[in-house]
This record gives structure tokens, sequence and C-alpha cells, in this order.
């Protein structure tokens, strides 16, 4: 399972970026989505790589994501009350059946994006409009995409 966080907004972007972005869902920045790893969705990713910044997330991120940032599809936080309604004895189940592909957000009855706060004390890199590899925040973080969700939630 991938995370995607937009970093970047809308200024001077092109249309079919735009509409990448809109078809991955991440309509303004500090959103974020889980995505699986297939070739088409990984190949949207890679197109709008110059906006978002991804890598795969871990377990414990996973839950804690949802904890603190899931809301139902009707807009209510997940709570102990959505556990029971699922059945489910923690966030980890949740987390865990979403990372294998045993389950989706939808079908469980969570939103697929995640609305985040800005990071905490900044990206602590060159800025938003460089690559991860050369010192910035965007592109490919692998599973250093952890820290930075934990910095935004």
């Amino acid at each position: 399972m991938i995370a995607v966080v937009r970093v970047r907004g809308t200024a001077n972007i092109s249309p079919d970026h735009r509409k990448t972005l809109e078809l991955l869902m991440l309509h303004k920045p500090n959103h974020a989505i889980l995505v699986a790893e297939e070739l088409q969705l990984a190949k949207m990713v890679e197109k709008v790589k110059d906006y978002v910044t991804y890598g795969e997330i871990d377990l414990d991120t996973a839950a804690e994501l949802l904890r603190k940032r899931g809301r139902t599809i009707e807009g209510e936080r997940t709570d102990k009350k959505f556990l029971e309604k699922e059945k489910a004895k923690s966030f980890e189940d949740i987390a865990k059946k979403i990372i294998e592909g045993k389950e989706t957000l939808r079908n469980i009855g969570i939103k697929p994006v995640f609305r985040l706060s800005p990071p905490r004390k900044g990206h602590n890199r060159g800025g938003i409009k460089k690559s991860y590899a050369v010192g910035g925040a965007l592109g490919y973080r692998a599973s250093d995409i952890n820290a930075l969700l934990r910095k935004m939630m």
C-alpha cells in the first residue's frame, strides 16, 4: 500500500496533471490517500510526482491515520462506535485488512481522502519545489513517508 500526500497547490498546473490529481481525489494540499500497488495507479502517481510525495506506509502509521484522521462516509469521526459497527477489535485490524488488499476504505465505510494539517516544523527540507532525492519534499520517499504522516496528523 502506498500513501500519497499532495504537497503543492494549483498555481500553473497543466490540465493533464490537474485531471490526474482529481482522479486520485487529491483536490487540495495536505490531503492524503492510500493507493493499492497496481500498475495503473502507480503510473498515475508517477505522473504527478512534481505535486505529491509518496511512499510505502506501515501498519502502525496506517492504524494511527485511521484513528486520528479517518472519517466515515457520513462525515463522522472513526471512533469506538464505528469499531463496534464494523465488528472490529481495533484500528490495527482494519489497517491490516486494507494494507493486505482484502478490503478497501469505501467498503469499510471510510472516506478515501484524509485531510491532514501542514507538517509540524515544516518539511525540514529544501522546499516544496525540489525532489526528495535532491533535498526537497516532492516525489518518492520510500518508508520516510511514515515520519511525514506522523508530523501531519
